[in-house]
This record gives structure tokens, sequence and C-alpha cells, in this order.
């Protein structure tokens, strides 16, 4: 019996994947047979990616997921390069710190452009492709995942900006699921809790640690290796019947709210 997690030759785009948890499932894409296509604003981080993963099988693409005329133009390049888009991780995200009653609307605009706004903007892109392979006949067009967070569904201390965005991306995932299940597309998001990442270098200190442990059932912060696998599962046949769904993978951390 095959195996449904493989996605061989599947062409899979991932945005924030120079780096962190866009780099992990990059690797697990890999693995399970699939061609990437890492959209990234870190040139240098793109650069050493593909060093690392093998140019083979990774293409590269580097710009802003907030710029409409990037993105729209990335996946006209994938598809004239590979011959196709099957899935789209929408990783790219940012994070600028500060108390509501402190934070700047430079802060909050920064935010919202990318984790949000670029979301928003990688999910057209991509969904238009799918949408017009389905109408050309295409019984299985493609999936889409969305990453949004724990923060987005049960809020976050010094972060409104970056609670707000993801919780726009669950209303992201929810309509477009309800918009695009007569093409057969699945979407679908992950939330993160507290993965060891840059990202979350601060809340993971010695200051704050035993506080944000004592709320995870399993004790301990996550890796990125420990997401990537659920996470690629939702852009695989063995989630052929799944959308519209966000599923958490944070140790239990939501849970326990």
């Amino acid at each position: 019996m095959q195996n449904p997690m493989m996605m061989t030759d599947r062409v899979i785009m991932v945005t924030g994947g120079g780096q962190g948890i866009g780099r992990q499932l990059a690797e697990q894409l890999l693995s399970l047979e699939a061609k990437v296509a890492l959209v990234d604003i870190d040139a240098g981080m793109l650069a050493e990616a593909r060093d690392a993963l093998g140019a083979s099988r990774v293409s590269t693409y580097c710009g802003d997921v907030s710029d409409p005329e990037f993105v729209n133009a990335t996946v006209d390049s994938i598809v004239a390069e590979q011959g196709d888009i099957h899935g789209l991780i929408n990783n790219a995200g940012i994070v600028r710190a500060a108390m509501a009653s402190e934070m700047a609307i430079e802060q909050w605009h920064q935010v919202i452009g990318v984790n949000l706004t670029g979301a928003f903007i990688c999910l057209q892109a991509v969904g238009r492709h799918l949408i017009s392979k389905a109408k050309e006949g295409d019984p299985n067009p493609g999936s889409v995942v969305n990453i949004s967070s724990d923060a987005g569904r049960r809020g976050t201390i010094g972060q409104i900006n970056y609670g707000a965005a993801k919780s726009g991306v669950l209303g992201l995932t929810m309509c477009s699921a309800r918009e695009w299940g007569r093409y057969n597309i699945n979407v679908n998001s992950v939330c993160y809790g507290m993965v060891e990442t840059a990202m979350t270098a601060t809340i993971r200190q010695e200051k704050f640690r035993d506080k944000y442990l004592s709320q995870i059932p399993l004790g301990r912060f996550s890796t990125t290796g420990d997401v990537a696998p659920a996470t690629c599962f939702l852009l695989s046949d063995a989630a052929s019947y799944i959308t519209g769904q966000h599923l958490s993978i944070d140790g239990g951390f939501y849970i326990s709210s």
C-alpha cells in the first residue's frame, strides 16, 4: 500500500522558508519527495537553505509577501519553471512586541501587513492557480495550510498585533475553505505554541520560562521537528477530507487556557 503522506514531485510553495520553521517544513516536504519553492525576504538565508537542502529540488524567490506584485509574479514564475503548484504553506511571519497601550501604529501595521495581509495575498495568488486547474478538469488541484498560532485563539500579552493577525488567519482559513470546497481545494490552519526559534527567544528566557512551561501539559517547548510532520500531513492525500480546520500543535497549551 502506498504511503498517503508521500507527495512525489508535487510543488509546494513555502513562505518564510529560508529559516526556522519554514526551513524545517522544507526538509520535511523533501523527505516526502516533494519539490519546494521557498519564499523569503532574506536573500542570504534563502541561499544558505538552498545550498543545505539541495538545489535540484529547491527553488528560491526573494521578496516581501505583503507586496502583491511580487507574490503574483512569484507564483507565475514557479508555475513557469516547475510546471505547476500543488500546495502552499503560508508560514511567513514577524513579531513586533509592545503592550497594547504603548504600541506604535507602525508596529501594528508591520505585523498585520506580513502576518495577515501577506497571508491573504499568497492565499489568493496560489488559490487562483488552483481554481484554474480545477476548472480545467483537475480533480485534485491542491491544498493550502495557513500558519496561525495559539496567540490567535487564546490571546497573548505584549503582542496584540500578532494575536489579532493570527486570529485573522483563522478567518482566512474558514472563509476560503467554504468558497473553494466546490473545487476540491482543501484549506486548513495549524496553530503552533512555543516553538524553539529565534522568534520565541524572549519568552523562552529564564524570566518567563517556568510560567509558560507550567501551561504546557507535555512540559516542554516544541522543536521545529515536532511541528513539521503534522503541518505537511494537511497537504497530503491522507488529509483529503479535511478542510476549514484548525489543528493545534502545541503540547496541549491551548487546552490549558
